[in-house]
């Protein structure tokens, strides 16, 4: 088996129970699976921002500065439960979801099915919810990458929002992204007292989940969480 990100040849220890089974999955060898930079030590607990990233004026409590500013205006407040982020997002994560989201490469999402898998183990929902690309985006990338990071860790997708603006994210600033207009729209389902998990690759100023999480709040869902691959 070779390694999904730099396709390196992952050796295994021959033994005799190994020579009866299958080896365990693994996907990345050990020098990919150890510039992952899992997220460690003390975090907001409702975005998993690491406190040594920041400067002691930005933690407020067992909270960032931003997730006090989302939490302090009626517009926002108690929509998403929480977040759950996997790692941080520096160059090398950067560069892997960038081969994945732009260049067309679907197979990393696999890559890091194991982590989703493990972290779903101890989370409780009714329906995991993929944040939906805008048709312009799906076509062209040839799939949803948060679709993806569900499916590969073997879950069921279920699609409840509908993106109504493409512009991309990724240009706008802070601001900007957080007094736009609402980007979703529902799906027509029953979701009422639902617990709904999303599933996106990474959060940055959190606008995106929490527009998402504010229309399945109208639509009657009871809680909304969110994991994330990464913190931005």
């Amino acid at each position: 088996m070779n390694c999904l990100i730099c396709h390196e040849e992952i050796p295994y220890d021959v033994s005799w129970s190994t020579l009866w089974s299958r080896p365990k999955e693994n996907h990345l060898c050990q020098g990919c699976t150890d510039k992952l930079p899992f997220i460690k030590g003390e975090t907001c607990c409702k975005c998993s921002r690491p406190f040594s990233t920041l400067d002691p004026e930005f933690r407020k409590g067992n909270l960032c500065t931003d997730c006090v500013r989302w939490n302090h205006e009626e517009d926002w407040s108690g929509l998403l439960d929480k977040n759950v982020s996997l790692f941080m997002y520096d160059d090398f994560l950067k560069e892997t979801i960038a081969r994945c989201k732009f260049r067309g490469d679907y197979i990393l999402a696999r890559a890091f099915s194991p982590f989703i898998r493990e972290r779903l183990k101890n989370m409780d929902f009714d329906y995991l919810v993929p944040i939906p690309l805008s048709p312009e985006r799906l076509y062209e990338r040839g799939f949803n990458q948060s679709a993806a990071l569900i499916h590969e860790a073997g879950f069921t997708v279920t699609e409840l929002l509908k993106r109504i603006h493409s512009e991309k994210q990724s240009k706008k600033s802070r601001q900007e992204r957080i007094h736009q207009k609402q980007v979703f729209e529902l799906i027509p389902a029953d979701i009422e007292n639902k617990v709904i998990l999303l599933i996106d690759d990474i959060y940055t100023t959190g606008s995106t989940l929490y527009y998402a999480a504010k229309i399945l709040k109208i639509g009657g869902a009871s809680s909304i969480c969110s994991i994330t691959l990464a913190r931005g």
